[in-house]
């Protein structure tokens, strides 16, 4: 136990509702959810940035259940495309730094939101089964920093308040037996996935030499290296050069790094210096130009919930009845050896096939033990095989919105956890429908203003704005269609309290909307989608017609509201302007009372 009592440094105290450890993609997105919906939010992060694997330290793009788009129309919207959307709008050329500051925004300048960054949590206090507080040293300002709080989320990746709380979890392989499950070995082990080191290069117009360092490994031909290299492109790679499955991943992190560098540095000299290729060296006026010091990690602790999620429960769809997030990624099962897998005859890894979209349980978001307890990201409780798939960053965001909307409800009721999945997953639901997050196979239940209003448009048929499902699922659009300068509309017999307009736009969920330095395809947005409505006017209807109540304007986002507060007859929206396209096309368009 850390004692703060005696010792020179200062101990800065904070009391909030939600303590956030690791601010990651998905604890940030629990962090911004919980504030945004009026809890005090703490969010302790390690790193002087925030993204964690998809931070500039590391690049690592984030996937989820659109799988690069070889999935249609399941992209993992709420808070994550509005990331997404802002990055197009202002980083139209993938700039890391850029990315870096959108995160750093969404999160320092959110009202309710402490931010402590540079800051490792190193200890928790407990009071029988709950955490009191957890306190972290920032490296920066040399202070303790001690939160208070009835609730905490481990969204840390390595689940470093599991062994500071007795918090139950696993690490490693499970037995085959244990659920059933056919892609796990025979016998449990400590095997994880491993971590990656990844380099960026920039191609010049001249030949650039290449000189190793001395201590770089040596590397023959192409058969040393996983897939024979695929004869690599050469502007970011490779998630193959990996290590510490065999190993242990957090305890031996500092000694996989100094291995992962010295296979980054040979395999450059490899490509530049040794390998035959066919025809001139398609390398020789490339450059290195960034190397990952920061392993990016896949697996290490998985806390133990009252579920695990498995690969049964992956392949079935994970249609719970407690339904909160979603995946979609392949079960992905890295092998433990990783770059080592070419000298062993044996894939670096094995897609398993999953279904996309497929369900996560709230059971699997909370500790079976620590009665305070949530957690989300690779650290949720799932067995090692349905980890390989929930893992990705996407799915982790889904995890995270959920934790955060979970934790709010809970402090607002004075509940734990577990007390919230007694009766109360619908509301969990539908709070996060308002959000705009998708929960496959569960509709959002629309207000009694908006069931009950008469709904009119001046072309196609707008009924699909209220049907509860804000995207295509399958052959069904569940969108409305129109024209610039067209209208749709909900009006009544007498004037109603009109408190806001909710409209969900088209923001190209077919396509990729992504950060990477992957070479872009023909379906890559790195702007705002042409489809996402720009501009348009919002009308009421009062005693002397329709009048403008208000202005959409320089809009860039899927998910958008406009207040109204009044009390009025109707209230009807005008698109006049979106970002290219000449269809103006809407999801969702509901009002609250």
């Amino acid at each position: 136990m850390l004692d703060l009592n005696h010792g020179p440094f200062e101990v800065q105290d904070h009391e909030v509702d939600l303590c956030v450890v690791g601010g990651g993609m998905a604890g940030l997105t629990a962090a911004v959810t919980a504030a945004r919906l009026g809890a005090r939010v703490a969010l302790m992060q390690d790193r002087p940035m925030l993204g964690g694997n998809a931070s500039s330290e590391i690049r690592v793009h984030i996937q989820g259940a659109d799988r690069h788009n070889s999935v249609a129309n399941v992209r993992e919207t709420g808070i994550l495309e509005e990331l997404r959307l802002e990055n197009a709008r202002r980083n139209p050329n993938w700039a890391w730094g850029v990315w870096d500051t959108i995160l750093y925004e969404a999160v320092r300048f959110q009202p309710n939101l402490t931010l402590l960054l540079n800051c490792s949590c190193l200890d928790a206090q407990m009071e029988g089964d709950a955490i009191t507080s957890v306190t972290g040293w920032q490296l920066t300002t040399q202070r303790y920093h001690r939160v208070r709080a009835p609730l905490f989320a481990d969204c840390s990746g390595d689940a470093v308040l599991a062994p500071l709380t007795g918090a139950a979890y696993r690490m490693g392989r499970e037995a085959r037996h244990e659920y059933g499950e056919s892609i796990a070995p025979e016998v449990a082990d400590t095997c994880t996935m491993g971590m990656t080191c990844l380099f960026q290069a920039r191609q010049h117009e001249t030949p650039q030499p290449y000189t190793p360092p001395s201590w770089a490994y040596t590397f023959g031909s192409w058969a040393e290296i996983p897939y024979g290299g695929r004869r690599p492109w050469f502007e970011m790679g490779y998630w193959w050069v990996e290590l510490g499955g065999e190993a242990d991943s957090i305890a031996d992190t500092e000694a996989m790094r100094d291995e992962l560098l010295r296979i980054v540095f040979g395999l450059w000299d490899f490509i530049k210096n040794r390998a035959e290729h066919d025809g001139p060296n398609p390398a020789q006026n490339w450059a290195l130009d960034w190397i990952q010091f920061l392993p990016g990690k896949r697996e290490s602790r998985r806390y133990v919930g009252d579920h695990v999620l498995t690969q049964n429960d992956i392949e079935a769809e994970g249609r719970f009845a407690d339904l909160v997030a979603y995946g979609g990624w392949s079960m992905d099962d890295h092998h433990p050896s990783g770059f080592w897998s070419a000298k062993r005859g044996v894939p670096a890894t094995i897609f398993h096939p999953a279904p996309s979209p497929y369900g996560i349980p709230y059971r699997s978001l909370y500790s079976r033990n620590v009665r305070n307890l949530f957690f989300a990201g690779r650290c949720a409780s799932a067995t090692h095989a349905a980890m390989s798939s929930a893992r990705v960053m996407g799915t982790g965001c889904s995890m995270g919105q959920a934790v955060g909307s979970a934790a709010v409800l809970c402090a607002r009721d004075g509940l734990m956890p577990r007390d919230l999945g007694d009766g109360r997953i619908d509301e969990l639901q539908q709070a996060l429908l308002r959000q705009d997050c998708y929960l496959p196979w569960v509709t959002q239940e629309l207000g009694a203003l908006t069931r009950e209003a008469r709904l009119e448009a001046s072309s196609g048929d707008p009924e699909p704005l209220r049907d509860g499902i804000a995207r295509p699922v399958g052959d069904d659009p569940h969108a409305w269609v129109g024209h610039l300068g067209g209208w749709v509309a909900y009006t009544w017999p007498e004037p109603r309290h009109v408190a806001g307009l909710t409209v969900i736009c088209d923001s190209a969920l077919d396509q990729d909307l992504i950060m990477s330095y992957h070479q872009p395809t023909p379906k890559t947005l790195r702007r705002v989608p042409e489809s996402v409505l720009r501009e348009a006017q919002v009308e009421v209807l009062g005693d002397r017609g329709w009048e403008l109540a208000a202005r959409i304007e320089d809009n860039h986002q899927r998910h958008v509201r406009v207040p109204i507060d009044r009390a009025v007859s109707g209230v009807r929206l005008v698109p006049t302007a979106t970002w290219g396209s000449e269809q103006v096309r809407l999801f969702a368009l509901y009002l609250d009372a």
